[in-house]
């Protein structure tokens, strides 16, 4: 066998690994390579709340969660309606039983657009960990034994936020990674009084809860634009390895090791606008890091590999199109292309945008419908994601837009669901307000 042949045979096993290893497992809130791709296959274009259904399971409220599968394991974070707690639930990942069922807080919500169960739970096949916009973080293994828990409000202040944090943990690099982006001053009440309300990131060790580091994040953003409902990111590029990080009017990248900045740029909000909140993750592919903006400007894509301060002049791109923007909806990033997922203006639209050159490469409508705020997964050539009220979208990962099915999945009642659907193997998990499918041929 000649050299290119062999080295064109790894080549392909190497893929063939990872493509194996990405299908497997969705251990992530943006799935196993933190980009809302999957490599699962042999999904279902079709189906309904009775077709291509393999379980069903009731769940005890709503959450903005998205669930978390390892092996024959389904992680769920939820709200309880009845007694008004903050559960961490397991379930059978082919029956949809209920293995175990813990309470993990207390609490149910502060305002009425969302509730304390909106981050995402995270494992790494050993343990998961569940955590909760009160501060409540826990780890359990996989019989459901808690291993340690504790609370970051009760650790490092208050959290000064006008709406409920909702940041999902990461683990990576043999550490569990948090970000809390808030406001430098107490917020109706809310923050602390006994020191500076600091906007940081902190690694855990995933074994035992304790802190790694902290590192302060500062920002010259004003009041509500120092929020950020964001999640840190893990990228590699070119042999770096870093964390990704949104909020505060600008994106920044991190050292594993000690939580230091390596680069950032800002801004998108130069006149320093007070109610710009960030919503959007990160995401990265083909050599760029988008920066999704609030309130419908513009997407910028950041060079990836530089240090320091960046300037406009290492932007790869600005996206021209009115519609390829999203205020909340996390970009996906799928077989070397960026869909953008705009579901706040009366037309919704999806976008797919080349990396390189931010050429679109075409825009689909999908009608002045329900807004939509889950983030869009890719797996199998298809696109998967669903508005307020659970009607989930299909859509082909093609060269042309099309919409492949529309199916209503939501119950009465369901008027402000957001998490995202997961991609495993050949199935799909779609959460609704009391309801997770599985969903599979």
């Amino acid at each position: 066998m000649s050299q290119l042949k062999s080295i064109l045979v790894a080549a392909g096993a190497i893929t063939t690994f990872i493509n194996a290893v990405s299908a497997e497992n969705w251990p992530h809130w943006r799935g196993p390579n933190f980009d809302g791709s999957s490599a699962a296959r042999n999904l279902p274009a079709q189906f309904s709340k009775t077709e291509n259904v393999k379980w069903t399971a009731t769940l005890p409220g709503p959450s903005a969660a998205t669930p978390i599968i390892w092996g024959d394991r389904v992680f769920v974070s939820s709200t309880d309606t009845r007694t008004k707690t903050l559960r961490a639930i397991c379930l059978d990942y082919q029956t949809g039983k209920e293995l175990w069922n813990h309470e993990a807080g207390v609490g149910f919500n502060k305002d009425d657009r969302s509730n304390f169960a909106s981050p995402s739970p995270v494992t790494d096949g050993k343990l998961v960990y569940f955590f909760y916009g009160t501060g409540d973080l826990a780890a359990f293994d996989f019989a459901g034994q808690k291993i340690w828990s504790r609370n970051l409000q009760d650790d490092y202040g208050q959290f000064a936020f006008l709406w409920t944090f909702s940041s999902s943990p990461t683990l990576y690099d043999g550490k569990l990674f948090l970000q809390v982006l808030q406001r430098n001053v107490p917020v109706q009440g809310r923050g602390r009084r006994d020191g500076p309300n600091d906007s940081y990131l902190l690694a855990l060790d995933p074994a035992t809860g304790k802190e790694l580091w902290k590192h302060i994040r500062p920002s010259e953003a004003r009041e509500e634009s120092r929020e950020a409902f964001s999640t840190p990111i893990p990228f590699e590029y070119q042999g770096r390895r870093e964390l990704l990080v949104a909020g505060g009017d600008f994106i920044s990248g991190h050292d594993l090791k000690t939580g230091a900045e390596l680069w950032h740029w800002g801004t998108w909000n130069p006149s320093r606008i007070t109610h710009w909140r960030l919503v959007p993750s990160p995401v990265a592919g083909g050599g760029v890091i988008l920066a999704s903006t609030p309130k419908q400007p513009p997407i910028y894509a950041v060079k990836a590999g530089l240090k320091g301060t960046l300037s406009a002049k290492d932007h790869a791109w600005v996206s021209q199109d009115r519609e390829v923007s999203t205020d909340v909806a996390t970009p996906l990033f799928y077989k070397g292309k960026f869909y953008v997922l705009n579901g706040e203006r009366q037309t919704k639209t999806l976008s797919r945008v080349d990396p390189v050159t931010g050429k679109v490469d075409w825009i689909g409508e999908l009608g002045p419908r329900v807004k939509i705020e889950s983030s869009p997964t890719g797996a199998d050539d298809k696109i998967y994601f669903q508005n307020f009220r659970g009607e989930v979208f299909v859509v082909a990962a093609a060269d042309e837009f099309k919409l492949l099915h529309s199916v209503a999945m939501g119950d009465d009642g369901d008027d402000q669901l957001r998490a995202s659907v997961a991609a495993v193997r050949d199935r799909l998990f779609l959460r609704t307000g009391t309801k997770l499918y599985c969903i599979g041929k």
